[in-house]
């Protein structure tokens, strides 16, 4: 059964070019309303283990460098089926192919500088929110 919350970051290379206002209007704009958010950094250690799922891949190193570059905003999302609207949202991984009006149409340089990341199931999304929020930071 789907749950009505998914998780967001809104990646560094975004954060570093001045994206931020522009994306959490987009969020906004598609009907998602923001019940937590905060401007922060991942260390090393706390990127290796968020992106632990990905550790045995070739990319994975490369991820948690950019990943703890710079900050990241993190936020938890609310809205009717949550998790598959924000991925269309979001647009594809590689943004020559997210379709026009995503975030990553809009905002991604790259498939690995691709401006935000969208949970991809509920579980993910309730884990990837717990990882980032305390329970009183969740509203």
């Amino acid at each position: 059964m789907a749950t009505n919350r998914t998780f967001t970051m809104i990646k560094p290379d975004a954060v570093a070019n001045g994206h931020i206002g522009n994306i959490l209007a987009m969020i906004t704009n598609g009907g998602f309303k923001i019940v937590s958010l905060k401007l922060t950094q991942l260390t090393v250690a706390d990127a290796q283990a968020f992106y632990a799922v990905h550790a045995e891949r070739p990319f994975y190193g490369e991820l948690v460098e950019f990943m703890s570059r710079g900050p990241i905003v993190a936020a938890i999302l609310e809205k009717d089926n949550a998790v598959e609207d924000f991925r269309t949202l979001i647009g594809a991984t590689n943004p020559a192919e997210a379709a026009e009006g995503t975030i990553r149409k809009a905002y991604a340089t790259s498939i690995g500088e691709n401006a935000v990341h969208g949970s991809d199931s509920d579980e993910n999304a309730a884990i990837e929110s717990a990882f980032h929020f305390a329970g009183r930071e969740q509203f």
